[in-house]
């Protein structure tokens, strides 16, 4: 049986004894300055150098190590310059990793590609792959069979069958309580577990964490379930680019729902709390993400600010499981006062581009409610010209609707229209267009009015008010068209 976070009263009694924790912790510096390319001295004196434990090693080739060969090493890689501070002495996580989240220099190292069980903080690359799909006001109602296949000793957030929770609470449980519950019922919202657990493994090959192997969207330790110090620190760096993953871990306390009271009907809520010791703690704290299970040990992947510079920081299996919080705390304050003053001895890479590179898709028709990432971002990503374009082919799609519909009964006398070289038809005149485009369905007529953006396949994309500026924008483009059309083809005279 396996305890999950120390942290959340919910665990089982272990029936064996716990192995040694596994500690991971990034740190992320923004804008720290270029590396020297000094020669490279030999580590610090104090700095722990004594090699893993017999039999540990890398799971990539020398040859072939991901972010530099130098990260493969078992011993502790790190180059001082003159004045650069001393390691921690103090440091017993089995693998560690501290770097710059901005330039991805890796600052120091031990084992980091040593393949460890990573526990809860393999939940980043969970929310990394699951987040951006679902609308975070979008409510789900919870089936029974969503937490029917918890493991025994899992940290639960609390989440009760048959009521509904908005995805935005779910995260939180996710985040703050560590809470396999909600990583169950935002899975089977993705498709299903083992939809998502082969999602999240296309997700860690497109960032190149390729120590990384996925058997449970939670990290509830399973049979050949493992990851790094490198790879933990690849997923930290690549959640914190999206602003509600940062959000989320950085959230200290919040109100989650709880269940229905029968005499009143009214729903309860209860206070839950974020099991990061550094957070609130550490200055400059974000996040981002811990873990713990007998199996594992601690572990645990953190990110602060100070000075404009950001770091991340991972620990995996310290001799003592409380330790996991103190060596990533001494391995910050180094890394903000080492920062310019080492050498990297390694790098974090970035995504691989290519069909890989984000999230993969989901293959089931999506929840009612759920607006892709694309979509959702696709305000930002449209400058003036793709507006032009997108509402004169709005236009355009209105008047050939308008004309199929019109084919279908009798006219009278209709008009031909003019037409563009290769038979492009110009769209037709002002008056024609809006007609098609308040046409309501009779289907839809009687529902209750609604505007603006819904989820795919809704009733509508736009609001009757852009769709009528769309219109206006269209005409003016159509009769700048053929005011053009018509200039280029007026022939002129040669003198």
């Amino acid at each position: 049986m396996q305890q999950r976070s120390p942290h959340v009263n919910r665990r089982a009694r272990a029936g064996r004894p716990a192995a040694a924790g596994a500690v991971a912790v990034l740190v992320l510096a923004a804008g720290a300055p270029a590396a020297s390319s000094a020669p490279s001295p030999s580590p610090s004196p104090s700095a722990s150098s004594t090699p893993a434990a017999a039999g540990a090693g890398s799971a990539q080739d020398a040859a072939a190590v991901v972010g530099g060969e130098r990260l493969g090493r078992p011993a502790v890689q790190v180059a001082p310059r003159t004045g650069a501070p001393e390691l921690p002495a103090t440091l017993t996580g089995r693998s560690w990793l501290i770097a710059d989240a901005a330039t991805g220099e890796v600052l120091a190292a031990r084992n980091a590609h040593l393949p460890l069980p990573p526990a809860s903080t393999l939940k980043m690359l969970f929310a990394d792959t699951v987040l951006p799909k679902f609308d975070r006001a979008l409510e789900h109602q919870v089936a029974p069979a969503e937490l029917a296949a918890l493991g025994a000793g899992s940290s639960l957030v609390g989440i009760k069958e048959n009521l509904p929770y908005r995805v935005e609470d779910l995260w939180r449980g996710v985040f703050l309580a560590s809470g396999n519950d909600a990583v169950h019922v935002l899975s089977h919202m993705n498709g299903g577990l083992a939809s998502t657990v082969a999602q999240m493994q296309e997700r860690a090959t497109a960032l190149q964490a390729r120590d990384t192997r996925v058997v449970s969207p939670e990290g509830y330790d399973q049979d050949g379930q493992v990851s790094s110090a490198y790879d933990l620190t690849l997923f930290a760096r690549a959640g914190l680019r999206n602003p509600d993953f940062r959000g989320y871990c950085a959230t200290r306390t919040a109100r989650f729902p709880g269940a229905v009271d029968k005499a009143t009907g009214q729903r309860s809520a209860f206070d839950i709390a974020n099991t990061d010791r550094l957070l609130g703690k550490y200055p400059g704290l974000i996040g981002v993400k811990n873990g713990y299970t007998t199996n594992a040990g601690a572990t645990f992947t953190g990110a602060a600010e100070r000075d404009g510079r950001t770091l991340l920081v991972t620990v995996m299996h310290p001799e003592q499981q409380s330790k996991v919080y103190d060596e990533a705390a001494a391995l910050l304050d180094w890394g903000f006062a080492a920062a310019g003053k080492v050498e990297p001895v390694g790098r974090l890479v970035e995504e691989e581009a290519g069909p890989g590179a984000s999230a993969a898709p989901v293959t089931e028709a999506p929840a009612s409610g759920v607006l892709p990432h694309a979509i959702q971002q696709a305000d930002h990503a449209l400058g003036p010209a793709g507006w032009t374009a997108l509402a004169f082919g709005a236009a355009l799609a209105l008047w050939t609707a308008g004309r199929l519909r019109t084919r279908r009964r009798p006219h009278t006398a209709a008009a031909a229209l003019p037409v563009l070289p290769g038979g492009v038809p110009v769209p037709p005149r002002p008056d024609y267009a809006p007609r098609v485009a308040h046409a309501v369905p009779a289907r839809t007529a009687a529902g209750p009015a609604r505007r603006g953006a819904t989820a795919v396949g809704g009733a509508t994309a736009v609001g009757g008010s852009t769709r009528r500026r769309l219109t206006r924008r269209a005409h003016s483009l159509a009769r700048a068209g053929r005011a053009r059309f018509a200039a280029t083809t007026t022939p002129r005279r040669r003198p």
